[in-house]
């Protein structure tokens, strides 16, 4: 797995909060284990994505392990949704046997693919950079986008999509922060995952003119107004 920036600085942030949805219990207590050991906090545990909104509660989990796969015969489209509605990034953790769904999970707004052929010490390491906003540049997920001339926009939430619109249009993240009554740590933290989002299908936006410009591109903004 290729990383853009040194796990060991990661690990260093502090505490992350971390749920689990997976229908076999054995990945679920292999993830415990690995957590705790790495000073991780899973808050939710489950074989449903309801159920691990029951666990999480009013808490705000910092990255969303999903598979694939559930035994309940739910979407993956919709269990990613769930997620990315709250403001969680997802990060599949799956055999990644079958394309298409692995195609549904990052179109519905997954941050990456991590295979379960893979080391539970790499997946805490793949959490840890989901939750810091950088781009999980794996060849599994990059083979999937290539393979797809679909993936031109990004699939931003509805909040990142609010926060992008104001942060393009030239408000400071300060402006951004109090206008949609969150913190500016918060608002920050969405540009992140934005810029993580259009990296990841070959559109970067490392500064506020290319993020105004895929505003632009993909609807958010009129051009004319400017």
């Amino acid at each position: 797995m290729e990383q853009e920036i040194d796990i060991a600085k990661l690990a260093e942030l502090g505490e992350l909060k971390v749920a689990i949805v997976d229908d076999h219990e054995a990945i679920r207590i292999a993830l415990a284990s690995s957590c705790e050991l790495n000073q991780l906090a899973l808050i939710a545990s489950a074989d449903t994505v309801d159920g691990a909104f029951t666990q999480i509660g009013d808490q705000q989990p910092d990255v969303a392990v999903l598979d694939l796969s559930l035994a309940d015969g739910s979407s993956v489209e919709e269990n990613v949704q769930k997620f990315v509605g709250r403001d969680i990034p997802v990060l599949i953790f799956s055999i990644a046997d079958k394309s298409h769904l692995v195609r549904l999970a990052l179109k519905a707004g997954a941050t990456a693919l991590v295979p379960k052929s893979h080391s539970m010490a790499e997946l805490i390491d793949a959490i840890r950079m989901v939750a810091a906003g950088v781009l999980v540049n794996n060849l599994q997920t990059t083979a999937v986008i290539d393979a797809d001339s679909e993936f031109k926009k990004a699939k931003l939430s509805p909040r990142e999509q609010e926060v992008l619109s104001l942060y393009a249009s030239g408000l400071a993240l300060k402006q951004v922060a109090y206008e949609l009554k969150i913190t500016v740590h918060t608002a920050k933290e969405h540009i992140d995952r934005v810029r993580n989002k259009f990296a990841t299908i070959g559109r970067p936006a490392v500064n506020k003119t290319e993020l105004l410009m895929r505003a632009i591109e993909d609807g958010l903004i009129d051009e004319g107004s400017f």
